[in-house]
């Protein structure tokens, strides 16, 4: 095993955290749709894919990588909008399960289209800023990790100054507390539902973007991305968006450490180890809990 210093650590650490703020960014809208309308959507890594796409789609067509960038974001946050009209929004009264089953359909949907329109062969965008990498403490820094890790920064205060001070970021807050009580005292709550899927459609979109430099993009890369996030979304028990903050950085930072110090071919395999820990921790919570309330 090679002897690693102070630098290589630090290497891992920064790495870890970019590929963690992506896995927020999913984690995040995931966590949103899911306290405005109870809805677990397993689709929201086709989002990130849908955003990368189309960022290279109008990147090819000759225009700027800013306005590219921002149109994908755009027009993803229309599709989010426009699926949760055509799939959710008919079911809104199913079970739970048979929700969940229809945003997996819809994944395997949105995944097969973008295999017919886009096949397989990968594209790239190029790194939003171009040149060497900064140097800071002995550790490489990409200029795109930069990007990523402020570019998430942004998106979490934009969100907080929106939920915080604004009138329909105070109406979506209250259908995250109590939908019902929202829809009492005259909130559209199936508006609310609707821009929570757009939102979360474009936060995942903006992830997939702003990875897209760093890796080839495909019709099938959301898949392994929406999982990571829905592993972060059940860290903090898929109604907290802090939780969901710190388990995203977390799970990078993990995935980076077994990827350097152990073997790369582990580094998938993190967030399943973390996903059974947590569900395995809930459960013997939960049967404590249970065998209290037995005594008592």
């Amino acid at each position: 095993m090679p002897d690693y210093d102070f630098s290589d650590y630090l290497q891992f650490l920064i790495s870890g955290a970019s590929t963690g703020s992506i896995y927020v960014l999913i984690a995040l809208g995931l966590v949103f749709i899911y306290n405005v309308t109870g809805v677990i959507n397993l689709a929201q890594g086709e989002f990130a894919m849908l955003g990368a796409m189309l960022g290279v789609v109008f990147y090819k067509a000759n225009l700027p990588l800013g306005v590219s960038a921002l149109l994908a974001v755009i027009c993803v946050v229309g599709i989010g909008a426009l699926i949760q009209r055509l799939t959710i929004h008919p079911a809104r009264r199913a079970p739970e399960v048979s929700v969940i089953m229809i945003t997996i359909g819809t994944a395997i949907a949105v995944r097969g289209l973008a295999l017919l329109v886009w096949g397989t062969t990968p594209h790239s965008l190029p790194d939003f800023s171009p040149g060497s990498p900064v140097r800071l403490w002995g550790a490489v820094l990409g200029r795109q990790r930069l990007w990523i890790v402020g570019t998430a920064a942004v998106v979490l205060l934009i969100l907080y100054l929106f939920f915080e001070f604004t009138l329909l970021g105070k109406a979506v807050r209250a259908c995250a507390i109590d939908r019902q009580a929202a829809e009492l005292v005259g909130v559209d709550t199936q508006g609310m539902a609707l821009l929570a899927y757009g939102i979360g459609a474009g936060m995942s979109a903006i992830a997939g973007i702003v990875i897209a430099p760093l890796t080839l993009v495909s019709y099938n890369m959301g898949l392994s991305l929406g999982l990571k996030g829905f592993v972060v979304s059940i860290m903090g028990g898929m109604v907290s968006a802090p939780a969901a903050v710190v388990g995203g950085l977390l799970l990078g930072i993990l995935e980076s450490l077994a990827s350097g110090l152990l073997s790369s071919g582990i580094k998938d395999a993190v967030a399943f180890v973390v996903l059974f820990a947590v569900l395995l921790g809930r459960t013997m919570n939960l049967g404590e809990h249970l065998r209290f309330r037995g005594r008592s």
